[in-house]
């Protein structure tokens, strides 16, 4: 794993929300959604419901851009990601494991019925301005 990667896993890790964004027929479409993070896919699973918005938008497969941000006042200790990838479905065994991380960091999610979604990174970038005013790492899938 990258350093760059690592230290971007380490603050993805400890968030918990993100903000996703998919389009159809040029119409985008923002959502929320609390998340957990799987380092070694390099990738987030959450919980939402295929008859919203945004799922309906999403079908099984999309592209996928969006936002994990702190809610810092302070400009000096400002961190976010932003991120391009695929948002996908998961079903049968593929979405078990995923589901029971979920369900272990947000145990109310045990009662609900939504499926399990992966939003698979294909291009992070991480601005953290405690590294310095305006500090960016990358990652790129492949590009390791």
């Amino acid at each position: 794993m990258s350093d760059s990667l690592a230290a971007i896993s380490r603050w993805l890790s400890k968030q918990h929300v993100v903000t996703y964004c998919v389009a159809r027929d040029s119409h985008p479409w923002c959502a929320n959604a609390f998340y957990v993070y799987d380092p070694q896919r390099v990738a987030l699973y959450l919980l939402t419901d295929p008859g919203s918005r945004h799922g309906q938008m999403a079908g099984s497969c999309c592209p996928v851009a969006g936002t994990v941000s702190g809610q810092n006042k302070t400009v000096a200790l400002i961190r976010g990601v932003q991120f391009c990838g695929e948002l996908r479905l998961l079903e049968g065994e593929e979405a078990r494991e995923p589901r029971a991380r979920y369900c272990r960091r947000f145990p109310v999610a045990l009662a609900m019925p939504a499926p399990v979604w992966e939003i698979r990174f294909d291009e992070l970038k991480f601005t953290d301005n405690t590294l310095g005013f305006g500090k960016k790492l990358f990652w790129e899938r492949g590009g390791e």
